[in-house]
């Protein structure tokens, strides 16, 4: 079967969506299918494959109430309708996986509405995770939402959680069938990262307000002081809009030469940077799956996790991780300060996690997804 996997974002951009639509990429066209990948045109330089998956970047402008903007769009608009035709006359898909509704979306139903090739929908919790609120802000996207959800054949999401908040957009979430993310389970751990301290507590992520890394600086902060966090330091790894931000507050902590933001880390580099962790925090304000938890699981790390979305329904409290209230400063710290000062409870979680993560694998990701290219693609 011909797929086209229609992502929000694609390389050489990082974070969930891309992790996602690369793995899944890869592992269906290992199942016999020919895959593309057409992702919004971000204006970046961009490579023209993927480990040999042919990659379309297409433009996606949406109309604007100013004059200015409304101008630049009529001119737009019809080339870009153009390019997404002839994407799709070039690559016939025999189906459109959407994921992630953007602008991209609002295309891609277009584009099956008029050539009647199934879409599949899958939601990645973007209708409450947008760092800018895209939803809440624009009625443009709620409609077209509204649309594609009707129109799509199936529709997924990585978590009940994620499911429920469709409900708002028309669709009954007992409708929609969660497929959670996957992980590479031998991914290597090899990346080097200078002067990275031999004992530390870790957030890796994109940085951005949603994300709670202030809430973490402040909760490490808290029991910096204790016996228990005697030589341990606090290591952030990721970009974002926030990085200054947070520079700033470690400053302000008095403890600022325990705590590194170290940026942008590359594939070898979060394994190597989990591999060495005491404890992984994952503060997010919420979060609609959380595959940075799988990463810590993968290195047998103890991760104390954000109770807020999506991992409740795979983390099981106290025995594969801890659940906490992101915003409960003083009970994170807590929690951090008691597992720094039991390595057999340390040991004993990441064990647990370390099984629990075999069954979270691309593999299972591409199988439930050929599943319903099955029930609704050609015969």
């Amino acid at each position: 079967m011909r797929i086209a996997l229609i992502a929000s974002s694609f390389l050489p951009r990082k974070g969930g969506v891309e992790e996602h639509v690369a793995n899944t990429a890869l592992q269906l066209r290992a199942l016999g299918h020919e895959v593309v990948v057409w992702a919004a045109d971000q204006g970046d330089e961009v490579p023209r494959d993927f480990q040999g998956i042919p990659l379309r970047y297409l433009p996606t402008p949406l109309p604007a109430r100013a004059a200015g903007p409304a101008v630049r769009f009529l001119a737009s608009a019809p080339r870009a309708w153009t390019q997404w035709l002839r994407a799709w006359r070039r690559d016939a898909p025999d189906i459109l996986h959407l994921h992630c509704f953007g602008p991209n979306g609002l295309y891609a139903t277009a584009l099956s509405r008029l050539t009647r090739t199934p879409l599949v929908l899958s939601n990645h919790g973007e209708t409450f995770s947008d760092a800018h609120g895209a939803f809440d802000q624009s009625g443009l996207l709620r409609r077209g939402l509204r649309a594609g959800l009707t129109r799509a054949e199936v529709v997924t999401s990585c978590s009940q959680f994620a499911a429920a908040d469709l409900e708002r957009f028309g669709i009954d979430p007992g409708e929609v069938q969660v497929v959670f993310n996957g992980i590479n389970l031998h991914e290597a751990a090899d990346g080097s990262i200078p002067e990275l301290p031999e004992r530390y507590v870790l957030g890796v992520g994109r940085l951005v307000g949603t994300k709670g890394f202030s809430n973490l600086i402040r909760a490490f902060a808290a029991i910096a002081d204790h016996p228990t966090a005697a030589g341990v330091h606090l290591v952030i790894g990721g970009e974002g809009p926030e990085a200054d931000q947070l520079a700033k507050l470690a400053a302000e902590t008095g403890i600022n030469d325990r705590i590194h933001l170290v940026g942008r880390l590359d594939r070898p580099q979060v394994g190597t940077v989990m591999a060495n962790a005491e404890i992984l925090v994952v503060p997010s304000l919420v979060e609609a799956f959380g595959i940075t938890i799988l990463e810590g699981w993968r290195a047998g790390v103890p991760v104390v996790v954000t109770r807020h979305g999506g991992p409740p329904e795979f983390v099981e409290d106290g025995v594969s991780g801890i659940l906490i209230d992101p915003e409960d400063v003083v009970t994170m710290g807590e929690h951090i300060s008691g597992l720094l000062a039991d390595q057999q409870r340390r040991g004993v979680i990441g064990a647990a996690g370390a099984e629990a993560v075999k069954d979270f694998t691309w593999e299972n990701v591409a199988q439930r997804y050929q599943e319903m290219y099955d029930a609704v693609g050609p015969t």
